[in-house]
């Protein structure tokens, strides 16, 4: 059994190994110079030029409606497909979850971005009550895959509108759930002030935050990493505890936890 590194921690709901990351052009120097990630090939779990992603989870095959022709034809557009980072994050939770590091079964979990919503239900799959949101637009197909791969007795997932750091008071069923998840939410500079300003406004002290992240641009990813750890203890989880099937130098998972509030007593000398 391989022991884990002595730098290792376990962070927030997640009972396995993180590796802290301590600065943020640490973190993407790494990323990029040993996982190398324009070398590798993007998209390999998925097929944007199709109408629907079939892939095997929670014992069962699911089936993702996408949208290729509002993909292709709109820059942006990122929840009209599934994106790899989505496969990698929904069979982390599941590997997580049935090696006994991730309790899912009985928590809240909010999904950010949710897009087809292939993370949301996962997590619905594994026992989770699920919010699963995004921008107006993008709820119609979101909706379509969870009726279509949730049914009676399949988990519990519900669909509402989200706009990042616009809405200062959510629907309360949002607020501090112990689990936030999100695929592909750090793609520009321009968004993430408005994401870390709606993680901050979700999360609580006992919310456990994953994100998996395509590694397309390492001023986006450094910029992002550098604002949030103003407020909140970071992890990147190493590719040996993802689901072996479903490894990808192209995507990152990282943890987030929100830093304990400081004392009155401990700010002053």
């Amino acid at each position: 059994m391989d022991e884990e590194p002595e730098s290792a921690v376990v962070m927030g709901a997640y009972g396995g190994p993180a590796r802290p990351v301590e600065s943020a052009a640490g973190e993407t120097m790494l990323l990029w110079s040993l996982g190398d990630p324009a070398s590798h090939r993007p998209n390999t779990f998925v097929r944007h030029g199709s109408g629907a992603l079939a892939i095997d989870a929670c014992g069962r095959r699911l089936t993702l409606y996408q949208s290729p022709s509002n993909f292709m034809g709109a820059s942006g557009v990122t929840g009209a497909v599934v994106w790899d980072s989505g496969v990698v994050l929904a069979k982390f939770l599941e590997h997580a979850a049935d090696r006994g590091l991730l309790a899912v079964r009985g928590t809240r979990a909010v999904e950010l971005g949710a897009g087809c919503g292939l993370v949301g239900v996962v997590a619905a799959l594994l026992g989770a009550r699920v919010v699963a949101t995004d921008l107006p637009d993008r709820l119609r197909l979101l909706r379509k895959n969870l009726e279509e791969n949730l049914g009676p007795g399949d988990g519990d997932a519900r669909v509402a509108e989200l706009v990042w750091g616009e809405d200062d008071d959510p629907d309360p069923e949002l607020l501090h759930p112990e689990l936030v998840l999100g695929s592909d939410v750090v793609y520009s500079e321009e968004a993430v002030d408005d994401l870390l300003a709606t993680l901050s406004l979700l999360a609580g002290q006992n919310t456990t935050v994953l994100l998996a992240g395509e590694l397309r641009n390492d001023v986006v990813l450094e910029c992002f990493l550098e604002a949030a750890m103003e407020e909140f203890v970071i992890g990147c989880i190493e590719q040996e505890q993802w689901h072996p099937d479903f490894r990808t130098n192209r995507v990152a998972i990282f943890i987030l936890v929100k830093k304990k509030p400081q004392s009155p007593e401990s700010s002053h000398f």
